[in-house]
């Protein structure tokens, strides 16, 4: 069942008939700096599409020229070092309750995910879109890490997505140089899928969605889950994953439809179940 679209902290939330759940950043006079509140409602909205059966994919993109420039450091922790009575663990706290648990239910949730980046994607903002499985992004676009900058420790799971999708050396020259990619080296590099131009982002984004949507969800969940947990594994760990994945998905409702499709030659009709 569709839901009109509704803006609650800067952040608009719609579900329509085809499953794609859209999630904006609606704060574009801030870059889509994340306040505490934004942060709170992209938490609350990421569990609910893992326990909505509407949804069946999701797409992440934000209104304005910025993506997200990371959160706002005017209500971070971080804004309080060298303040009398601050506590440093009031950051790590923040942190492990906050941000992270974001890239944490977006890497973990069960369902396809597409980011939609146009704009600048900045630290903790950039890893919002690379905590996704696909990110669509355009020439105009600049992914940016500026950590070091500030005196700060990569965080908001950078030290971990970044070795994986562009090799160490490079991951390093990002967080502690600083050195960014612009959408065409995001492509070449491996943080994103594809650039397009600006004009035909939302199309492009939102075309993906709407494929991955129509696919069979519980079976592109599990996989999805093998594909993130394989560096951390061995390769007969794996397998039996895989074969206990396999068994999953033998009873779900779109593996019938799916050999019945085959059998019949037709493109199969996936519910999702």
């Amino acid at each position: 069942m569709s839901e009109a679209a509704v803006t609650k902290d800067h952040v608009t939330f719609e579900l329509r008939d085809d499953g794609v759940a859209r999630i904006t950043l609606a704060r574009p006079e801030a870059k889509n700096a994340l306040s505490v509140a934004m942060r709170d409602r992209l938490i609350e909205l990421v569990e609910r599409c893992q326990v909505d059966p509407e949804v069946r994919s999701v797409l992440l993109a934000a209104q304005g020229e910025v993506f997200c420039s990371g959160m706002d450091l005017r209500e971070s922790t971080v804004s309080d070092a060298g303040k009398p009575g601050f506590d440093p663990r009031s950051t790590s706290v923040a942190l492990k309750s906050g941000v992270h648990r974001i890239i944490l239910g977006l890497w973990q949730l069960d369902k396809p995910t597409v980011a939609a980046v146009g704009g600048a994607a900045v630290g903790p903002g950039a890893h919002l879109a690379l905590a996704c499985d696909f990110v669509i992004t355009t020439p105009v676009a600049k992914f940016a890490w500026s950590f070091s900058r500030w005196g700060l420790v990569v965080d908001a799971g950078g030290a971990y997505l970044l070795p994986r999708l562009v090799g160490m050396s490079r991951a390093k020259e990002m967080v502690l140089l600083g050195v960014g990619s612009s959408g065409e080296e995001a492509v070449e590099e491996g943080l994103a899928l594809r650039c397009v131009q600006p004009e035909e982002l939302a199309h492009a984004a939102e075309g993906l969605a709407v494929e991955l949507a129509a696919g069979p969800t519980r079976a592109i969940g599990l996989s999805k889950r093998l594909l993130n947990a394989s560096f951390e594994t061995t390769l007969v760990v794996s397998l039996d994953q895989e074969a206990d994945a396999q068994a999953l998905a033998t009873a779900s409702h779109d593996l019938v439809e799916g050999m019945a499709a085959f059998r019949e030659r037709r493109d199969p009709v996936f519910e999702g179940r």
